[in-house]
């Protein structure tokens, strides 16, 4: 056997190790991130203020025995997490427009629910639009998220037509309170730690506004349409997960939350049944929702999975508390899991179109000629 024979078959074998050698790296590499924990410089004071934002509704909702009230005003209450980090008069032009818009995506989902054929286009619509406003007004994490789960939840919480305004005014005085605390909470940073010199916003580009937009509702569209077609006893979790995961910068990213999510959700479907078997009241569980939502905005930005790990049982809460000890604990905690990963499999569909050097360029063309001009 020659040489060049001899070199032919290290070749091959090497060829037939490299699928297999790459599938180990992106192990490796997934591991790897899963474990890290980033560094943080946030302070204590803003996950108090926001556990406050969310909680201050339910201690008022649990005083006049109304946790159902209590907990469709601390849903409202979430928009605090929208609070930029600028100058005072900014932070509260930015809440006051995120508030208008939290309000609206609720009512939009509460008047859906009556028009179950028009509940997916109209979910749909509200991610793009929503996506679009937070792209161009460069809102960081978590972005459009609870503006779809305020939607969502509204779209498969049954009542009449006459509670509408009702549970709109909730969620609107939950946002108010938001405000309130916020007020005071910006008072203080600004004080103790000033904002960084605030400069002009780069112009928004079409891909980055519009065609991402497109695409992330599109998706969330497609995952609550999926989500309907197996008749999943509580789709409203699919959407929201498809859009925690299709949300990342990039190929990886979207992968590496998808993975972060999984394990978080697994994680905190044990902490949620713990808790779903404890004897709470309203008073009690007000408190543990405060607590989870500290804990939260303490570890999203230093591990994200760790702070999906007190999401889903805080969601879970959100959903399903007015249902508490009823006996059930097993059917949420399997539904949930389920529905978390197929969202997140959608979502990593959608990141594909998203960030795919070939793919995206084409869509992208297609969507200039379709759409008017004045969009672009």
């Amino acid at each position: 056997m020659n040489h060049n024979d001899e070199q032919h078959q290290r070749n091959a074998r090497g060829g037939r190790w490299r699928p297999f050698s790459f599938f180990m790296n992106q192990l490796r590499s997934g591991w790897r991130e899963l474990i890290r924990v980033n560094a943080s410089d946030r302070r204590w004071e803003m996950p108090l203020a926001a556990a406050l934002s969310s909680g201050l509704p339910l201690m008022v909702g649990a005083y006049f025995g109304r946790m159902d009230y209590g907990l469709m005003s601390s849903l409202g209450g979430m928009v605090f997490l929208s609070l930029p980090n600028s100058s005072l008069q900014h932070r509260m032009m930015m809440l006051l427009a995120a508030s208008f818009g939290m309000v609206a995506c609720f009512a939009v989902g509460a008047l859906t629910q009556f028009w179950p054929t028009v509940m997916i286009a109209a979910l749909t619509l509200i991610a793009m639009l929503v996506n679009m406003v937070c792209r161009c007004y460069r809102l960081g994490p978590p972005g459009s998220l609870f503006f779809i789960m305020a939607t969502a939840i509204a779209a498969y919480t049954p009542g009449t037509i006459e509670e509408v305004p009702l549970r709109v005014g909730m969620v609107a005085l939950g946002c108010l309170v938001a405000c309130l605390v916020a007020f005071a909470y910006s008072l203080h940073m600004t004080r103790v730690a000033p904002p960084p010199v605030e400069t002009p916003l780069p112009r928004p580009t079409f891909d980055f506004v519009v065609y991402d937009s497109v695409i992330i509702g599109l998706f969330v569209g497609i995952s609550l349409l999926v989500a309907e077609l197996m008749q999943l006893p509580r789709p409203y979790w699919v959407p929201v997960s498809c859009l925690a995961i299709i949300q990342g910068a990039s190929l990886w990213a979207a992968w590496s939350r998808q993975l972060h999510r999984v394990f978080g959700t697994a994680l905190g479907l044990c902490v949620a049944w713990l808790l779903l078997n404890l004897p709470l009241n309203v008073w009690t569980l007000s408190l543990v929702m405060m607590a989870l939502t500290f804990g939260i905005e303490t570890l999203v930005v230093r591990h994200y999975a760790s702070a999906v790990a007190l999401i889903t049982p805080l969601t879970i809460f959100l959903a399903e508390a007015p249902h508490l000890g009823q006996g059930y604990p097993s059917a949420v905690i399997h539904a949930r899991f389920v529905d978390t990963v197929i969202g997140a499999f959608i979502g990593v569909l959608g990141a594909v179109l998203l960030h795919n050097p070939r793919i995206r360029p084409v869509l992208s063309r297609w969507m200039r000629a379709v759409l008017p001009k004045r969009v672009m």
